[in-house]
């Protein structure tokens, strides 16, 4: 059941994305074309990446083409048949498809933007979230990756840290090349852990990038770090002292 509510000129509205008078050939494919535009609407009003959005769209094309149904037509069967006709799909693949899915029913089931009143209105039926507790993965773990690869501990990070700085030391005391590069590694490897980087973030780095952080005066200009690369602009700041 869905909540009745005004429908509001948010982007990706019903009647927004309709036209008024216009009789189509086949109303239910393109109520379905109009309810994908919308949605597309939607999103980019939340700044997602057009990859993102592309990969979602597609999504719900092949599960509408799977099922062989339009969206207020979908039940919660659809979606177990669906998961089930592809056996070798990865864990995190199957989650990130059910994502999809569920963000998808959400949008067409909410009333602020009038899909199930126009639905219902049109073929007497309206969409409903199909994905729910009993048949969509949920998170048993904080975490979920392979057992091999977990975050270093305190003592780890520390000694890594040493690693980086006895390797300046060593080439120093042997006379070799390279004691500037090795310190240049050791900062930017601090610099990773201290501020959260991703490696596309850290490669992007500059020293216009460092802040000073009204927070963290002790910081000096090194108390935050603006990171130009990253899928969002954001500021990062430290969660412990710089080594």
């Amino acid at each position: 059941m869905c909540n009745v509510a005004r429908v509001a000129d948010l982007p990706g509205a019903a009647h927004l994305a309709l036209v008024d008078g216009v009789v189509h050939l086949e109303p239910a494919a393109a109520v379905f074309e109009a309810m994908l535009d919308g949605w597309v609407l939607q999103q980019r009003s939340r700044f997602l990446k057009a990859d993102t959005i592309k990969g979602r769209v597609d999504l719900v094309r092949r599960f509408a083409a799977f099922t062989n149904l339009y969206p207020w037509q979908w039940e919660p069967a659809e979606v177990e048949a669906f998961f089930a006709h592809l056996p070798s799909i990865k864990f995190s693949t199957a989650r990130g498809y059910q994502c999809g899915l569920r963000l998808f029913c959400d949008y067409a089931t909410d009333a602020r933007y009038g899909w199930a009143t126009t639905c219902l209105e049109r073929f007497g039926a309206a969409p409903a979230q199909i994905l729910h507790e009993g048949n969509a993965i949920t998170h048993v773990t904080d975490y979920e990756g392979r057992p091999g690869r977990r975050p270093l501990t305190y003592d780890e990070v520390q000694r890594l840290f040493d690693a980086a700085d006895g390797r300046v030391e060593s080439i120093r005391r042997r006379g070799r090349k390279g004691a500037l590069a090795a310190i240049r590694d050791s900062a930017l490897l601090k610099t990773v852990y201290a501020f959260g980087l991703r490696r596309r973030e850290a490669c992007g780095l500059d020293l216009a990038d460092l802040r000073h952080n009204p927070k963290a005066a002790d910081y000096g200009r090194c108390g935050a770090l603006f990171v130009r690369w990253a899928s969002h602009r954001r500021e990062a700041h430290p969660s412990a002292a710089p080594c």
